[in-house]
């Protein structure tokens, strides 16, 4: 099964012109922020039906095991990935008694099904016109739906996309940190990462008030630019929030940069940040792409899917 969705602005889906736009976006703002710093924008899927319980229970039911991550939700923003603690419950069980069984739930991909593609494609057929004149090539278009317990957490973590969170039920408090700072995550947390380590990483508590805090209300949406660390509580009620992701052909580059140099390190050697030598980054990524072409490797392994990161 398919996961990845190409889509580019040229080849989205047409808007129909007697359809109000579903994302409200500031223009200027956009143009000023994206993929440097977060920034909120409106929403109208609040009342969605794609979005009731009872049809995200059918969608969990319709997609592979690998689509559905699940866990306990009283969880500590410093969370080790292999002691995570399961809920005890099946999928369905989880989202039936989210209200009360204290869990985190992540629905993945959910592109695989025609509806909620249909509706990812149209968000992000609102974004695109705004994003391409600063990182042109939108594709890998992927959603995500959290569906989370009240007072439950999501740990410290970054993640891999352009990606716009979208409150859809519920509350939830945002801490988003700067992705350049590497005080805060260096070269060697993104070597690891984009070499498929695992995404959470240890904020220490001198560093936890620092950064941004958005408190995320239903009909709003929230900018996280790529690989910027955060984490997220929920308030006081059941929370169910929509991911619209893409990527860019400068994240393969990026990606690829990274896990060239995590092999050069492994290696013992001590390579220069990515970005600090335009140069010496081309000469990589072209010979990266050459021996990719010439193993066969397919550019889409930079991509998640439902069989794992």
């Amino acid at each position: 099964m398919s996961t990845s969705t190409q889509i580019a602005p040229k080849q989205a889906p047409q808007q129909n012109q007697s359809l109000k736009p579903l994302l409200e976006v500031a223009p200027v703002e956009f143009a000023e922020k994206f993929s440097r710093t977060p920034f909120l924008i409106r929403h109208r899927l609040t009342d969605h039906p794609l979005f009731a319980i009872d049809r995200l229970l059918e969608l969990a039911k319709s997609l592979p095991e690998g689509c559905l991550e699940y866990n306990a939700g009283q969880l500590p923003v410093n969370c080790d990935p292999s002691l995570t603690p399961l809920n005890g419950l099946s999928a369905e069980e989880t989202i039936e008694r989210i209200a009360t069984c204290k869990s985190w739930m992540a629905i993945k991909y959910v592109e695989n099904d025609p509806e909620y593609r249909d509706l990812l494609h149209r968000c992000l057929g609102e974004i695109a016109p705004h994003s391409e004149p600063i990182v042109p090539g939108m594709t890998q278009a992927q959603g995500f739906i959290f569906v989370t317990s009240p007072g439950s957490v999501t740990p410290y973590h970054i993640d891999p996309e352009h990606n716009f969170l979208l409150q859809i039920r519920g509350a939830k408090h945002i801490h988003l940190y700067d992705g350049n700072d590497r005080t805060l995550l260096d070269e060697v947390h993104l070597e690891r990462f984009y070499s498929d380590e695992h995404r959470n990483l240890k904020l220490h508590d001198a560093r936890i008030d620092d950064g941004w805090k958005f408190d995320l209300q239903p009909g709003m949406g929230l900018h996280f630019p790529v690989t910027y660390p955060h984490w997220v509580q929920n308030q006081d009620e059941v929370s169910v929030s929509f991911s619209i992701t893409f990527r860019t052909p400068d994240l393969d580059r990026r990606r690829a940069l990274y896990q060239i140099n995590h092999q050069l390190r492994k290696r013992g050697w001590t390579p220069p940040p990515v970005g600090d030598h335009r140069l010496r980054d081309t000469l990589a990524y072209t010979l990266f792409r050459i021996r990719r072409k010439l193993l066969g490797t397919a550019k889409s392994d930079c991509s998640r899917s439902c069989n794992g990161m």
